[in-house]
């Protein structure tokens, strides 16, 4: 059995290669927007979830002749922060600009990484159970310096990633810590995805690359 992996994420792929699975990966290609705008006013948990849902769902569709016994697992990220206007829901800055009045909101306060997950079963190449569910941690934002945030802008790594940082990038150096799980704010909770993988019978060990690959 394979896990294949919807994300086109080298962070979650490091977490999951880490914890001793060599997933397929296959971009799902999803319109987010378009998902995002299908929702009424959706939580952060529902909007996050339906969107590594509609990941997971894509990927099937595309590749489901090719890996007909697996683990479609989709994954989606955004940052939940108190702004101005109440709380606000933001993902991938995409922008310098952006990333920067993130970080003027974020720097020195708390925010919370909500990761949506989705898993779907494939059993002769076609999706036989599928289960969702989200993790919530807190992240204790440090405050960096001017010209180091405009260093750390100058990478590019919190353009393309939720909320405009990483905790196993350059950004980790600006996170004094979570109150949680560490795996879900890099892009995939491990403990989650075990549970959801159970849910749909599978043991996540027989996933897990044999000793003599390790």
């Amino acid at each position: 059995m394979r896990l294949v992996l919807a994300s086109a994420s080298p962070a979650r792929l490091a977490v999951l290669r880490a914890a001793g699975v060599d997933p397929v990966v296959v971009v799902s290609g999803v319109d987010e927007d378009a998902v995002a705008a299908s929702l009424p006013d959706p939580t952060p948990e529902e909007l996050v979830t339906a969107l590594a849902m509609a990941k997971a769902r894509a990927v099937v569709d595309a590749t489901g002749d090719e890996h007909r016994d697996a683990v479609v697992v989709g994954c989606d990220s955004m940052l939940v922060v108190d702004g101005p206007d109440g709380q606000e829901v933001v993902g991938k800055p995409g922008t310098v600009e952006r990333a920067r009045q993130r970080w003027a909101t974020v720097a020195g306060r708390t925010g919370h990484l909500v990761t949506g997950h989705a898993v779907v079963r494939l059993r002769d190449g076609a999706a036989a159970a599928e289960v969702a569910g989200s993790e919530r941690t807190l992240v204790r934002f440090g405050a960096p310096t001017e010209a180091e945030l405009e260093a750390y802008l100058a990478t590019g790594e919190p353009l393309a990633v939720a909320g405009g940082f990483t905790l196993d990038g350059y950004g980790g150096w600006f996170v004094e810590g979570v109150d949680g799980d560490p795996s879900s704010v890099i892009g995939i909770s491990l403990p989650l995805t075990r549970r959801l993988l159970a849910e749909v019978g599978v043991s996540v060990v027989d996933l897990w690359r044999p000793a003599s690959a390790s």
